[in-house]
């Protein structure tokens, strides 16, 4: 795919650092004598929250080798999946898509390496503001939040300009490569969900302005909890945006509503887990749903996952596609908003379900 060159920041510039703690859970777990989470990091679930299940429901597939294909029925068949998958789950596995398992490797084992870093090293990194490029953190908003998530994280925005920290060596070079490739495939799977709406194969693209679309790299780590039955690593949420792609270390913790239930996510080798965003809910009117989705704690071993969202360009106002509400005849369901503002929004609260997306529904 052709695509411009994302324009390269120079590496992090190293903010002064605070005096506050950006890695907590980190820390608290390699505290000696931890036998009892404490009260801020302790969640009350309701009956329904604890309902969960390997569903019997095989998981949408999408083989992303024959959604470039030039074959035709082979790429139709796809776009058919798409389509079932995006109305059915919001979430589907993307197999021989292309991006080495080399570099999924060595992307995961360098958010081990960041995480691993002294705390004083990563207080570099110590984000100010929520839109901030380079941010470090614990938890997902403490400014608001009253009881925490199990969760370090290290949040980058990666196009249209590239940010990384500049440790550890080799992370920075490893993500450039890793972020374009994903992107490429993210744009191809965009294509063919605009296909699949009927609005023509490069509608989302232009429409969205992809060519300066928002890419964010979100790595989290999950420690083990001694009492993971009262800890969340990431609350229920729907992610801003239009896709997320996500890999992990082979430690699994993702879990998505369907049907009522929370069901377990496990992706096959060298897969990934991809899960549509509310601005392609708004986008399609309500067709596509974005899909509820958050993280799990165990006792036993550190979970390290590797999040990519893609989204519009930060200034382009979305609505629902005016030519899908003129050819079924609908009246549109969500208010238009610059996707900037809604990520800002969206960022500035504390995860509630898709509580976000409520507030631009009509």
């Amino acid at each position: 795919m052709a695509e411009t060159a994302p324009l390269v920041a120079t590496q992090a510039s190293p903010t002064t650092p605070s005096k506050r703690i950006t890695s907590i859970i980190k820390l608290l777990v390699e505290s000696p004598g931890l036998t009892n989470i404490p009260s801020t990091h302790t969640f009350t679930l309701n009956s329904h929250d604890q309902v969960v299940s390997d569903t019997e429901e095989p998981v949408p597939v999408i083989d992303y080798s024959l959604l470039i294909s030039s074959s035709p029925d082979q790429r139709s068949k796809i776009i058919h999946d798409l389509r079932k998958a995006c109305q059915d789950w919001g979430f589907f596995m993307v197999i021989n898509h292309g991006v080495p398992e080399r570099l999924m490797r060595s992307m995961i084992d360098a958010c081990r390496e960041f995480f691993d870093l002294p705390e004083e090293e990563k207080q570099e990194y110590e984000g100010k503001h929520v839109l901030d490029p380079i941010r470090c953190g614990t938890s997902f908003n403490t400014s608001v939040e009253k009881v925490f998530c199990w969760r370090d994280f290290l949040k980058l925005f990666v196009h249209p300009v590239f940010h990384s920290p500049s440790k550890p060596a080799g992370f920075s070079e490893n993500l450039l490569e890793y972020s374009k490739r994903v992107r490429e495939v993210a744009r191809e799977l965009l294509k063919g969900i605009s296909e699949s709406l009927g609005l023509g194969t490069n509608y989302i693209d232009k429409a969205m302005n992809l060519e300066q679309g928002l890419q964010v790299s979100i790595a989290n780590y999950y420690p083990p909890c001694t009492q993971p039955e009262l800890a969340m690593g990431l609350a229920s949420h729907s992610d801003h945006g239009l896709l997320t792609i996500l890999i992990q270390n082979g430690v699994s913790g993702l879990q998505v509503q369907h049907k009522g239930k929370w069901v377990n996510m496990n992706g096959y080798p060298n897969s990934f887990l991809v899960n549509t965003g509310d601005h392609l809910e708004i986008l399609s009117n309500g067709k596509y749903k974005s899909v509820e989705h958050r993280a799990v704690v165990n006792k036993k071993a550190a979970r390290i996952s590797l999040v990519m969202a893609h989204g519009p360009s930060l200034d382009s106002v979305v609505t629902p596609a005016p030519e899908l509400l003129d050819r079924e005849g609908n009246a549109p369901a969500y208010i238009e908003m610059k996707y900037g503002e809604y990520l800002e929004l969206q960022q500035s609260s504390k995860l509630d379900g898709k509580s976000c997306l409520d507030q631009v529904r009509i």
